[in-house]
């Protein structure tokens, strides 16, 4: 084993890696970028190194640097996490010609799954089911478009290169194959630099399964299946394993399949095969095909340990030290459920929006496994992806996993930035997902209910007036004189509305709230109580703010009544970035006549690229900003000027 190995990564997935580290003895040195000289990940290492700016290029993509860094720290190996170099063959080669230890496969496995052309059919020769389709090298848009015809529509337009859903395209019909195509190459020549496509065969009730594998450079076993059917946009949200509806021939079917695949390729280390599953007839045995293998530790990789009992990093751990496989595969079985979801930094009611923000509070609750590398106090940054926590739950059946899941997600608090912890917790409780009938398109049927933001309830709202007062903290009415009660009025904000509530003191930590037409008799002894039921409400405070957690989080303004500063928004006509990135073009030019919803401008942030358009037809008067600009939030970009 390792005595000590730097962690080329940041965020949860370092900290997971330093947890089993710690357990089994062997010491950390962390990396970092300026942004993240304070991060979770660096204060948990032994060690750890800065890489330079807060950009992926000008830190955690530095090769060289992670494998110097790795060299004056005495560090015997790397592990790459998942994302940034884990999947780049080129930056194994360097770590092991610099006589360290890569933990994860070797490069040529690495390459033999990143073209997902070439990968089909290494997948065919080893006896893997793969989608219908074309996988050529020809890329004419006429030849493209009759092999589609050959296939069948509805097709899937795909890039070779890559991943999270660029460079993918759905089509239904023959007419809209050309404009589809161009859209697919375009979005793929600038994601990866490569804009060849393949052509599969739309599967019309698509389930998202993939297999666990683990290898040690010549055999391989499978750690069983994962659900990752309940995506937004081709990223995953909530996955669980086992899968819902499983056979066992199904599930001996596919995980042989993954084997093979593994095996085909020398893979050492943890993967894992992705399967897209045809569930039109439920789930047979000849009807899943191999879409891909992501060739590194999954995102998702916690539910696989909850229900096999396996320390999969400390698999990692032993396999690259030279030990072969922990477990064969009659060792290996599946106990309970789990599920995992992913908490991010991002408004669901608006498109899902990436968010930044200080996490003022921040907290799990007793007993559930929350996989993240933040903390109360510590800032969500537009440089990288926003996820806050993966909130990962078991239980013995499904069904007792499903309510750990709705109860963990109903008393998670986090406030400080706009979150999709809502959309999770309607998610969770969706009729179809709770039946375990799922596939890859039931958040965008629903998806407007899921995805609307939460209104506080007149009982909430009254709770929040009592904490604007700042009597939530069990001191009592101050005040009172003999039967007379006092009243006050709070004045707040919840999203721009204005909200006035009378409170009277009814004596002790007894109140009379008004809200509106509402009025409840609020108790607060050691709890709070709501017209003389208990509730489960807990109270946050910040400076300006007040929030309610119950279920959801409500984030009250209690604005200062000495501040005369000017309320509202930003100018009319004036367009505003909604969050802090880069300028990445701009589309337009002082004095342009441009229509409502034409293009201004992109700006990236958090991984996205996101289009800002005109908000009424006229003339662009003024342009404050230029391509390459760094910009915060709110700031304003384009002045617009009424023809």
């Amino acid at each position: 084993m390792f005595t000590k190995i730097l962690i080329a990564n940041r965020g949860e997935i370092a900290c997971r890696v330093i947890d089993t580290c710690r357990r089994l003895g062997v010491q950390t040195v962390a990396v970092h970028s300026d942004v993240d000289a304070r991060a979770r990940h660096v204060e948990m290492a032994d060690a750890a190194v800065s890489l330079g700016g807060a950009a992926p290029a000008d830190s955690y993509l530095r090769g060289d640097a992670i494998i110097e860094a790795a060299r004056a720290t005495g560090a015997q190996a790397i592990h790459p996490g998942y994302g940034f170099l884990s999947e780049n063959p080129e930056f194994v080669e360097a770590v092991e010609a610099a006589g360290l230890v890569f933990i994860g496969p070797s490069a040529k496995a690495i390459r033999a799954m990143g073209l997902k052309d070439a990968a089909k059919v290494l997948m065919e020769e080893a006896g893997v089911p793969v989608v219908p389709g074309y996988q050529g090298a020809g890329q004419d848009p006429g030849d493209l478009a009759r092999e589609a015809e050959k296939i069948g529509y509805p097709v899937l337009i795909k890039a070779v290169a890559g991943g999270g859903g660029k460079g993918m395209r759905k089509v239904e019909a023959p007419d809209g194959f050309t404009d589809a195509l161009e859209a697919a190459q375009s979005e793929a020549k600038k994601a990866f630099g490569n804009a060849h496509v393949l052509i599969e065969k739309w599967v019309t009730t698509p389930r998202h399964i993939e297999v666990q594998v683990f290898g040690d450079g010549k055999d391989a076993v499978h750690l069983f299946e994962r659900d990752c059917s309940l995506q937004r946009r081709h990223q995953k949200v909530i996955e669980e394993a086992p899968a819902p509806g499983m056979t066992a021939e199904m599930r001996d079917a596919m995980g042989q399949a993954a084997v093979r695949a593994a095996e085909a390729i020398g893979y050492a280390g943890a993967g894992t095969v992705e399967f897209i599953v045809d569930a039109s007839e439920g789930l047979r045995a000849d009807r899943f095909y191999f879409m891909e293998m992501n060739t590194r530790l999954q995102v998702e990789h916690p539910v696989t340990e909850a229900i096999t009992g396996v320390d999969l990093v400390e698999w990692q751990l032993r396999v690259a030290a030279g030990e072969g496989l922990p477990a064969r595969q009659e060792d290996l079985s599946i106990t309970g459920h789990s599920f995992e979801a992913r908490l991010y930094a991002e408004d669901a009611s608006n498109g899902f929006l990436p968010q930044t923000g200080t996490l003022t509070h921040l907290r799990f609750p007793e007993g559930t496994r929350a996989e993240t590398g933040v903390r109360p106090g510590d800032v969500i940054s537009p440089w990288y992806d926003p996820m806050i926590a993966k909130v990962v739950v078991s239980g013995p059946t499904r069904a007792t996993a499903l309510l750990s899941l709705e109860r963990a997600l109903a008393t998670t608090q986090v406030a400080g930035t706009v979150t999709n912890l809502s959309f999770l917790r309607r998610l969770a409780q969706h009729e179809g997902f709770r039946a375990g009938q799922v596939d890859t398109g039931l958040i965008d049927r629903d998806v407007e209910a899921l995805s609307a933001r939460p209104v506080p309830c007149s009982r909430a709202r009254s709770i929040a007036a009592l904490a604007a007062l700042g009597l939530d903290r069990g001191q009592g009415a101050e005040g009172l004189h003999l039967w007379v009660p006092m009243a006050w009025t709070a004045n707040m904000l919840w999203q721009n509305e204005e909200i006035s509530a009378r409170v009277e003191g009814l004596g002790g930590d007894r109140y009379r709230v008004t809200v509106g037409e509402a009025a409840h008799e609020v108790t607060r002894d050691g709890g709070w109580r709501v017209d003389g039921t208990p509730v489960s409400a807990e109270i946050g405070h910040a400076p300006g703010l007040v929030h309610v957690f119950w279920g959801n989080v409500y984030s009250f303004s209690v604005p200062d009544p000495l501040d005369v500063a000017a309320a509202g928004g930003a100018a009319s006509g004036v367009v505003e970035a909604p969050m802090p990135g880069l300028v990445k073009a701009v589309f337009v030019k002082a004095g342009a006549e441009v229509a409502a919803g034409a293009r201004l401008a992109i700006l990236e942030a958090m991984k996205m690229e996101h289009t800002l358009v005109a908000p009424h037809d006229g003339v662009v008067g003024e342009l404050l900003v230029a391509a390459g600009d760094q910009v915060e939030a709110g700031s304003a970009l384009v002045r617009m000027e009424e023809t």
